[in-house]
């Protein structure tokens, strides 16, 4: 039987960062980390028509800086930043921190953000769209957009079917074994009228193999 891991954590140090950025006693560890849950659970629960992709939580002594990567930021924005200072209120509550910082980033190729893609499906099978339908449509889409390849896992009642299954779609080249190749990995669920179905993409972007290097002078317009 298979082990399966998760492509973020096994890259996490190589070409992948935490997602949470602090350093914290034995005291306050466990007390960060709830933190950290209750601001994730919130900010995807509230905002999760935001096309929000992953939230980064960095802390200091005196700080806590709160990343909010989206494919809408104007949802979040709102009119004259109105968004932002009701989002800050109601995190100061969760994390009692008088010194909160809320960043908000924009995803700029929403086809190529896992987590986005599999909301988008989920989205779409609530709608009581079929699921071959919403991953066909997908998968062209994600591979117009740049990807060398893309894997998507749809499990459940499919369909309505009374025994829950799962299948699998993919389109193009995945080394999920090779750490230098940045796969992006999202996991999202669709709550339809027969049950919970799952939905895993998993989207290849090509190998990183560390700095580029600087131009020759012949690159940069030199004379032969």
């Amino acid at each position: 039987m298979g082990q399966k891991v998760s492509p973020h954590g096994l890259r996490v140090g190589i070409n992948k960062n935490w997602s949470s950025v602090w350093y914290a006693d034995k005291a306050d560890f466990a007390k960060n980390l709830l933190e950290d849950n209750k601001i994730r659970e919130f900010l995807k629960k509230k905002y999760y028509n935001c096309n929000i992709s992953s939230i980064e939580i960095e802390r200091t002594e005196s700080r806590v800086i709160v990343t909010i990567n989206t494919g809408r930021p104007g949802m979040i924005i709102g009119q004259k930043g109105a968004g932002i200072e009701q989002i800050k209120k109601e995190l100061s509550k969760l994390t009692n921190s008088k010194n909160l910082i809320l960043n908000v980033k924009e995803v700029k190729k929403v086809d190529l953000d896992a987590q986005l893609v599999a909301e988008g499906i989920a989205l779409q099978l609530e709608k009581r769209v079929a699921f071959k339908r919403a991953v066909k449509e997908a998968l062209p889409r994600v591979m117009k957009a740049g990807a060398q390849g893309i894997k998507i896992i749809v499990g459940g009642r499919l369909n309505g079917a009374e025994i829950a299954r799962s299948e699998e779609f993919h389109l193009g080249s995945l080394p999920l074994q090779t750490l230098r190749a940045d796969i992006d990995y999202g996991v999202a669920s669709a709550h339809t009228t027969y049950g919970v179905v799952g939905v895993k993409v998993w989207i290849y972007k090509g190998d990183i193999l560390g700095k580029k290097k600087m131009p020759k002078s012949n690159d940069m317009g030199g004379n032969d």
